[in-house]
């Protein structure tokens, strides 16, 4: 069962303007859904666990009572290195630095993959209800708290009744739409995004401990003897 974390949605969200070069708010986009070819369209927040149960954080203390910030030290010893002072990249072999637009993705061929673009605004079509087992057949990545901006009646009834809905999301553009679950409980309205996974069972071909006869003891021990 999903939990809602008491936690308003944020409808607008910081974006850097190439053209102005400064950050400006703007309105975030909704996951979209076309059901019969009505429009509904959701308000969504990432659900986490620190929302729903709160979180503790260590602080530590210099004798002065000032609070410390943590620090690493280089290999060779030399330098102290603060929070903000690294950050990942990929480079080459010879140590050149390739920026994040320049990266492409490849398939199990090393043949280059198609982009796809983000998904949200655009309205994704839905159609029949999917069954339980296909939720169950996912490995989750992310879980969206949603509320209804617009709601279609037939959608909204579907959904009371108990329907899964699912239809692909991509948050920002990558090369891999994920699968995502819409569905309602008692809690409210949730967006499931996660892979489709094929489960192995196994089972064992023979018992682990085969089950031994029990033998006659002929040393019984006789208390006569001592």
């Amino acid at each position: 069962m999903f939990k809602r974390a008491h936690h308003s949605i944020d409808k607008t969200r910081l974006v850097f303007d190439t053209k102005v070069g400064a950050l400006r708010l703007v309105m975030a986009k909704h996951i979209s859904i076309s059901f019969n070819g009505k429009i509904s369209n959701f308000e969504h927040v990432k659900l986490e666990r620190s929302k729903l149960y709160g979180r503790r954080k260590r602080v530590t203390y210099d004798p002065q009572g000032e609070e410390c910030s943590r620090i690493s030290l280089s290999e060779d010893g030399t330098l102290l290195i603060r929070s903000g002072m690294t950050a990942q990249g990929y480079f080459t072999e010879n140590d050149k630095w390739i920026p994040n637009k320049d990266l492409v993705g490849l398939d199990d061929s090393d043949k280059p993959l198609e982009l796809v673009p983000s998904t949200l605004g655009e309205p994704q079509e839905v159609a029949e209800p999917c069954t339980l087992q296909e939720l169950l057949d996912i490995k989750p990545t992310t879980v969206y708290m949603l509320d209804a901006a617009e709601l279609d009646g037939a959608l909204e009834k579907q959904l009371d009744e108990g329907s899964i809905f699912t239809f692909p999301l991509n948050y920002r553009a990558d090369y891999r739409a994920e699968t995502a679950f819409l569905l309602k409980n008692g809690e409210g309205y949730f967006c499931v995004v996660g892979v489709p996974t094929v489960s192995e069972w196994c089972e064992q071909e023979k018992p682990a401990v085969e089950k031994q006869e029990e033998e006659e003891d002929s040393d019984d021990l006789d208390f006569d003897m001592f």
